[in-house]
């Protein structure tokens, strides 16, 4: 086991592997596209003689700088998490990433090169993600709409699971299924894009914004923000209300 400071995406290219992670072991195939987020322990072993692995690391610092311009990627590249995002690709797709990595490996390694690799894969797991989040069960299409109200989120996973009306386990396992993400994972993504509008958007303090979102710890509110957006949420203030002009 181990983990790592830069974010990691890898395919099992051929073979089998199998990727352990704290109570967890998850059996690859091939075709199956994983992605890691820093600090993840994780070990990763091959299964038989065949196992052929394409991995790429990438910067941390690349990976904020690209989510400050498309925010909507944060779902594949969270700044903690405590299970991996996976993908899975039939031989077309496949055929596809593995062009799209040779290019890589022989292009220089600029910042222009990695997102020409990034941006068309992230566009075509978006459209995939869209048709499951379609597809899911009703009752937790339904709770999701709700949990993005302040009354629902404030309560943490909890308040999405009472929306659902289901056991609080059978939640975990369909959004983890659907989504790739738990009821806790989900809420907080919504609490801290709540608090990042509220600090561009309001003269609130610290205190009362991680009030409003159900979070009275400051040092884990300080924690989730961090994981989510790089960075504390006085300097995501500072930095996004830098040159606004205030009204007359």
């Amino acid at each position: 086991m181990h983990d790592q400071d830069y974010y990691e995406i890898f395919w099992l290219h051929n073979g089998r592997a199998r990727l352990v992670l704290d109570g967890t072991r998850l059996t690859l195939s091939e075709g199956d596209l994983i992605f890691l987020s820093p600090e993840l322990p994780h070990a990763l072993q091959g299964l038989g003689e065949e196992s052929h692995i394409v991995n790429i690391i990438i910067r941390r610092k690349r990976i904020i700088e690209l989510l400050e311009r498309h925010p909507e990627m944060a779902h594949f590249f969270p700044a903690q998490s405590t299970a991996p995002v996976h993908f899975h690709r039939d031989i077309r797709q496949m055929s596809r990433l593995s062009s799209m990595a040779k290019v890589l490996e022989a292009a220089p390694r600029t910042t222009l090169h990695l997102e020409a690799f990034l941006l068309p894969l992230i566009a075509e797991l978006t459209l995939e993600t869209r048709s499951q989040f379609e597809a899911i069960p009703t009752w937790l299409s339904e709770a999701l709409i709700q949990a993005e109200d302040p009354n629902v989120f404030r309560y943490g996973a909890a308040g999405l699971v009472a929306q659902c009306g289901k056991a609080h386990a059978h939640v975990a396992r369909t959004m983890q299924a659907c989504l790739g993400q738990t009821p806790s994972d989900y809420i907080n993504a919504l609490r801290m894009d709540y608090a990042a509008r509220k600090l561009t958007g309001t003269p609130d303090s610290l205190t009362e914004i991680s009030s409003e979102i159900g979070i009275q710890n400051m040092s884990h509110f300080h924690r989730l923000f961090r994981s989510r957006y790089g960075m504390t949420p006085r300097q995501y203030r500072v930095k996004h209300q830098k040159g606004v002009v205030q009204p007359v």
